[in-house]
């Protein structure tokens, strides 16, 4: 197997967050990022996908603008699809510490094959409720 050299590497440490302004109540966050960019590992070629979060926020909530410039960190870093997406979800929870967050990668078509990863991470003792359970399993077509 080939691999191709990356220039720059991903940069958790630009994650910031804030207080949840509403910590008693359970809710969820939908955060959508369309033009997320990385390298194949093989051939050095962008991989271009949108990012899907879904989180139930515990004391804290995830910066956007910092969100973004992480996100940016990947641009030029060689990784395949599973890697990067159980990557960025173990990173986004190491910093914000949810009761429950979804990430969905669904990459643009390479070879004919569209690919999409869903990873999550919920804490132990988290379920739920009637106002997160239609965070539930996503379609292709999108939601």
């Amino acid at each position: 197997m080939t691999t191709v050299a990356t220039t720059t590497s991903p940069a958790p440490e630009l994650l910031s967050t804030f207080s949840n302004p509403e910590v008693t109540r359970e809710y969820t966050i939908r955060i959508r990022i369309p033009e997320f960019t990385c390298l194949c590992p093989k051939t050095g070629q962008p991989d271009f996908a949108t990012l899907l979060i879904d989180y139930v926020p515990d004391k804290f909530c995830l910066e956007l603008k910092a969100l973004k410039q992480y996100i940016w960190s990947f641009r030029n870093h060689g990784t395949f699809h599973e890697a990067v997406s159980n990557r960025i979800l173990s990173d986004l929870v190491q910093a914000a510490d949810p009761r429950f967050m979804r990430l969905t990668a669904r990459f643009n078509v390479r070879g004919g094959i569209y690919t999409t990863l869903v990873v999550e991470h919920r804490k132990p003792d988290w379920g739920p409720d009637a106002a997160t359970a239609e965070t539930g399993p996503r379609t292709l077509s999108g939601r």
